[in-house]
């Protein structure tokens, strides 16, 4: 997952919002930030930031730069910079992530992995062309 060179993603009015009361079906892809406090029953990915209230429900994977969870989700999680569990977050699924916070009373189901993310990928990505017969 990579920035687009010259994109302002981070900027305050390039915020996606899926509001409470929202239900998205399917894969939701987003080049800025994210904040979700109704439900997607899909993959979320974004280059950016995406913040899970506290209403707020992801059926599905989550890949993003950096997340801070405060409702709930079920699926994976690959994180490439902080991951912010707040007090009532509820995960249900593995985490691979560089950094994490957990909050008191925070809950999680899974395995987490934490170290360099992007090293990590890139190595998962060399070890499997060696695994290839010719």
């Amino acid at each position: 997952m990579k920035k687009r060179a010259g994109a302002v993603v981070d900027s305050p009015d390039r915020l996606n919002v899926v509001v409470e009361g929202s239900k998205i079906l399917g894969d939701f892809m987003a080049e800025s930030n994210v904040r979700i406090d109704g439900e997607i029953q899909g993959n979320v990915t974004s280059p950016s930031k995406v913040v899970i209230g506290q209403n707020g429900f992801i059926k599905g994977n989550l890949i993003c730069a950096e997340a801070d969870i405060e409702g709930r989700l079920e699926g994976h999680l690959k994180i490439e910079g902080l991951l912010t569990l707040r007090s009532n977050a509820s995960i249900n699924g593995d985490i691979s992530t560089s950094k994490i916070q957990i909050e008191e009373g925070a809950k999680f189901s899974g395995s987490c992995k934490m170290g360099n993310y992007v090293a990590a990928e890139q190595k998962d990505a060399v070890t499997s062309k060696e695994d290839v017969v010719y």
